[in-house]
């Protein structure tokens, strides 16, 4: 399993300082992100500065054409849901370029919104039916840029569609599709699952990325997640790729931040390293 880091907690004065320092404590890989107004236009710009120095490992978020926020994958509107799925596909064609795993996307945001729903069917069928449709377009281009769209479940004080592991891997099934992937993220899976390596060991062979953040939300280390436990399990279903921080870092200063930052790295190799030490590693299988 290889540490990655989401770009912005790295430090540095450059895109290309931070991608250094990260090399030098360890990290592997650097997740970008889709949250600012002019994230699409600095995406290439961004990949020539680190080109070279790490690998981008995956890009989070989403945006349309015209650099809107992109998570109106189950809206009533059809052009609304057209402009997701377009924003999305051009960032696949980036991640495909760069050779990253995928694109992370929760479908929704907030509570439910979508079209009236048609006596005999309940609003979960029709958000189902939306998604399921979605993935149907976008994985076969994923897959055929050799990358992945990558469902994000959510918590449920953020997203109430999609907030379990089981509920995505529903959508995957459903949609029958290659270039689909679900990502797992510690920080949302402490809340909504019972048993976080039980979840993954019932649903981690659809796991194709990770999010790394404690039950603090802070970097790993701050909290009281049983990481080793965790590892452990992914170690035994198959699991060997990415593991990007996307979290706060503690500290009140940049120094302070820096520090912690290398110390959280520095923890996740050591229960990567127990993990190992306990684990019985199985064949990865799908479906």
């Amino acid at each position: 399993m290889k540490i990655s880091v989401q770009l912005e907690l790295l430090p540095g004065a450059s895109s290309a300082d931070r991608a250094r320092w990260g090399v030098d404590h360890g990290v592997e890989g650097i997740e970008l992100t889709l949250f600012s107004e002019d994230a699409l236009s600095q995406m290439r710009p961004t990949a020539e500065d680190i080109n070279g120095i790490l690998p981008i490992t995956s890009v989070c978020g989403n945006l349309t054409p015209s650099g809107d926020r992109g998570f109106e994958f189950l809206s009533p509107d059809p052009a609304m849901r057209r402009a997701a799925i377009d924003g999305s596909k051009a960032i696949l064609d980036f991640c495909g370029d760069v050779g990253a795993v995928g694109q992370i996307v929760p479908p929704i945001f907030g509570a439910p919104n979508v079209p009236d729903v048609p006596a005999g069917k309940t609003p979960l069928e029709c958000a189902d039916e939306l998604m399921v449709a979605a993935c149907e377009e976008i994985g076969p281009y994923a897959a055929a840029r050799k990358t992945l769209f990558m469902l994000e479940p959510l918590n449920r004080y953020e997203q109430q569609y999609l907030c379990r592991q089981a509920h995505g891997v529903r959508i995957i099934e459903a949609a029958k599709v290659d270039g689909i992937g679900l990502l797992s993220d510690f920080f949302h899976m402490n809340i909504e699952e019972t048993d976080t390596p039980g979840a993954f060991r019932e649903y981690g062979r659809y796991t194709s990325h990770i999010h790394l953040a404690d039950n603090t939300r802070l970097e790993p280390g701050t909290g009281d997640i049983d990481f080793v436990a965790a590892f452990k399990t992914l170690l035994d279903v198959g699991y060997d790729g990415y593991m990007a921080y996307e979290c706060g870092i503690s500290g009140e200063s940049q120094e302070e931040k820096t520090a912690n930052l290398a110390g959280s790295i520095a923890y996740v190799r050591d229960c990567v390293s127990k993990a190992i030490g306990n684990s019985a590693v199985l064949a990865p299988s799908r479906g």
